[in-house]
């Protein structure tokens, strides 16, 4: 039998990007935008799906190093330019890896935005952990910063 186990674990990461709140929402509202610098969903898979809407799903699937990742969100409350705040959940291989709810903060801050990302987890099976998720959540708006920077 295969042991079971839930990790709890909450981190918040901050960033301020020189663009407009609006700007900042719209990289990951846009499902085009957001597949330039988040990877997914793809328009030539017919599994991946973005509905930007309360109530809407986001779904991927990914292969990195040779195992099977899928990404499935309900977004749950949206305000353009201000928050978004979903819930969801991460398989790898077909296992359920995690359970999670994340909140994306937008603040005008001196011609730009202060953006607070905080996630709530569940970490099942030892599959993952916070401090993994907060280190790929650091670098995918790492990614996204330098995307919003390349923009005209």
């Amino acid at each position: 039998m295969t042991e079971r186990s839930i990790a709890h674990g909450s981190f918040a990461v901050e960033r301020t990007y020189k663009h407009a709140p609006g700007k900042v929402f719209q990289a990951w509202a846009n499902p085009e935008f957001k597949r330039q610098w988040f990877g997914s969903p793809s328009p030539d898979k017919p599994t991946d799906e973005m509905n930007f809407r309360v109530g809407g799903r986001e779904y991927n699937e990914s292969e990195m190093e040779g195992k099977f990742y899928t990404f499935d969100v309900t977004y749950r409350d949206i305000v353009p330019d201000n928050r978004i705040v979903y819930t969801y959940e991460m398989s790898v291989d077909g296992k359920r890896m995690s359970v999670s709810l994340a909140t994306i903060e937008l603040f005008p801050k001196d011609g730009g935005t202060r953006m607070v990302v905080k996630e709530d987890g569940a970490f099942l099976d030892g599959l993952d952990d916070y401090k993994q998720r907060e280190a790929g959540t650091n670098y995918l708006i790492d990614v996204m910063g330098k995307w919003l920077d390349a923009q005209p």
